[in-house]
């Protein structure tokens, strides 16, 4: 921000050196001019110190929650293991004719009730119509 006043007192200088009267119409604009710049440049000034500021703070409320998200949030590497051997089985609604994607383990069970995220309606997962050898073919 230094160029600014380095700016605003070179164009102070130049008005002094063209001998611009401040008591004249054009001297008392140019000098307005001037000032303004100047107040421009004092603001510039205050912003950037300002964010400077809110950087640091922003920086701070980062860490400290990410302290809280890793105490709130805290999972071993099993639970990821976990999450990550669930398969899913593509089957198509019979109805909008939709792919549902179904955890592979529902298959197996009675009374699991599937509905088509799309047209709402009850898609049937019977065991019988599933070759236990081809759920490799249809898995993602």
């Amino acid at each position: 921000m230094n160029h600014l006043y380095e700016r605003v007192a070179y164009l102070k200088g130049l008005a002094e050196g063209l001998n611009v009267e401040e008591n004249s119409k054009d001297g008392k604009l140019l000098m307005g001019i001037i000032e303004t710049l100047e107040d421009f440049a004092d603001g510039l000034v205050e912003l950037s110190e300002d964010q400077d500021d809110l950087a640091e703070y922003v920086e701070s409320l980062d860490e400290d929650l990410a302290e809280v998200e890793e105490e709130l949030f805290e999972c071993d590497e099993e639970d990821l293991e976990d999450e990550e051997d669930i398969d899913f089985v593509e089957v198509e609604c019979p109805n909008c004719h939709e792919d549902v994607y179904v955890d592979e383990d529902l298959i197996y069970e009675d009374d699991v009730d599937i509905v088509c995220p799309r047209c709402h309606e009850h898609v049937d997962l019977v065991e019988e119509a599933y070759d236990i050898e081809d759920l490799d073919d249809i898995k993602e």
